[in-house]
């Protein structure tokens, strides 16, 4: 049974909502894509722009989940960087440094060159602040000034101290932070819904309200719903934290974590007043929060997360504190939205790219970073649903963890863990 899309303030500014059919009979197409969030729309448009037959096949609302309810962020950090780039040196050697560090802004240049292209319209705008809550924080800050320095990217970042952070972003918070004006942010619900829109203009057949029940391997393997079948010459099994196939292979290795985020009332003048270079915004907490001005004036705030698996009963009572701590200047505002949307958590936090039979792919696990990481994937997918496996075999090569008992065992560990971190945080 399909679901409506959440009561948020994406769903109420909708630029212009999908409308596709559900899935009746059977297809047939090259490439079958399970889910129509960032992963599967990227990975069509990709495909439909090399002249692929596509097909994505989505249980409720293009954007419905995680796609459609994040901060809106396209930032150059991957979570697992490090484990990441550890991993990676078996195969690649001394070339893992370079290949993780393009990773970090691929994604940035495939949305804004896609925007561009298309004309999507999803309130693009550049720049971003990278805070450190405790002075301990900027030394991985400096570092990474550092390395844009070196590596070339010098004109788009600024290592601010808390006196600079303060003429920025109008908090008493930070003790510093790295300005990144090569980052953007944007509407993320009407990017996704852009993006569909490209690929079906570009032939991509979509299906919306459509939950596949099961996947067909074999030669020619085949997605299934109550309604139909798409038979394709491969599938990509793109749903990340809101299906619930192919537990065989995949349970244990990917954990719901929910993450909540409120918007307030517009705030007229108040907008500019605090945060006056439009930046978005987010500290350096292992569990952090993150905040960003809405085109209409509103404050959107996220932090903190569920690692129960669960949703939150109260998320915007949950979240008023934080944002008053940060704002004292908006203490009684309106909150108008509150919602939240589950994060594919991987213990290593690197994304987990692979395949369960010949035909049949899937890509999944950004741990919190998805709105880049996922257009990133999307075209490493592309390239291998073509036959140009590097980027690919580079990343199932990595090893993940698969916790025994992950139905009931899976979210505690995982929250035991996250206090650790945070544990650890608080002598940093």
């Amino acid at each position: 049974m399909s679901q409506p899309r959440c009561a948020s303030y994406y769903t109420a500014s909708i630029h212009q909502e999908s409308d596709y059919p559900p899935l009746q009979g059977e297809i047939s197409v090259d490439v079958a894509i399970v889910g129509g969030g960032f992963t599967g729309v990227a990975a069509a448009v990709e495909l439909a722009e090399r002249g692929y037959r596509v097909a994505i096949v989505e249980a409720n609302k293009i954007g419905w989940g995680a796609s459609g309810r994040n901060g809106g962020q396209v930032t150059g950090s991957l979570s697992g960087e490090d484990a990441m780039r550890k991993q990676m040196r078996r195969t690649l050697g001394t070339a893992a440094d370079d290949f993780v560090w393009n990773l970090r802004w691929r994604g940035q240049r495939i949305i804004r060159e896609r925007v561009e292209k298309y004309a999507i319209p999803c309130d693009l705008k550049p720049g971003h602040l990278q805070a450190a809550w405790k002075p301990g924080h900027m030394e991985a800050l400096r570092a990474d000034f550092e390395a844009c320095q070196a590596r070339g990217m010098g004109e788009h970042v600024e290592l601010l101290d808390a006196r600079q952070v303060r003429e920025v972003v109008r908090t008493e918070c930070y003790h510093g932070g790295l300005l990144n004006r090569y980052n953007l942010h944007l509407h993320p619900l009407n990017l996704c819904l852009g993006e569909a829109r490209v690929a079906a203009q570009l032939g991509t057949r979509i299906f919306e309200h459509s939950p596949v029940e099961r996947i067909e391997h074999g030669p020619s393997p085949a997605v299934v719903t109550a309604g139909g079948k798409v038979r394709a010459e491969r599938v990509l099994l793109a749903g990340n934290a809101y299906h619930r196939l192919e537990r065989r292979r995949l349970g244990g290795k990917l954990f719901p974590a929910s993450l909540g985020i409120v918007t307030t009332a517009p705030l007229g003048g108040l907008a500019e007043a605090i945060n006056p270079h439009d930046l978005a915004v987010y500290d350096c907490r292992f569990v952090l929060d993150y905040y960003r001005l809405t085109a209409d004036g509103r404050l959107l705030f996220g932090g903190g997360a569920n690692y129960s698996g669960k949703d939150s009963p109260d998320i915007a009572a949950e979240l008023r504190p934080r944002l008053e701590a940060t704002f004292p200047q908006l203490k009684g505002t309106p909150i108008d939205y509150a919602w939240q949307g589950m994060a594919g958590i991987v213990v290593n936090r690197i994304p987990m790219l692979g395949k369960l039979s010949d035909h049949v792919y899937y890509a999944q696990g950004y741990s919190g970073h998805g709105l880049a990481t996922s257009h990133i994937v999307g075209e490493v997918m592309a390239q291998a649903m073509a036959g140009h496996l590097e980027a690919f075999d580079t990343f199932a090569a990595c090893r993940h963890v698969k916790v025994p008992f992950s139905e009931l065992l899976g979210n505690p560990l995982l929250a035991v863990g996250m206090w650790y971190y945070q544990l650890l945080e608080r002598w940093r």
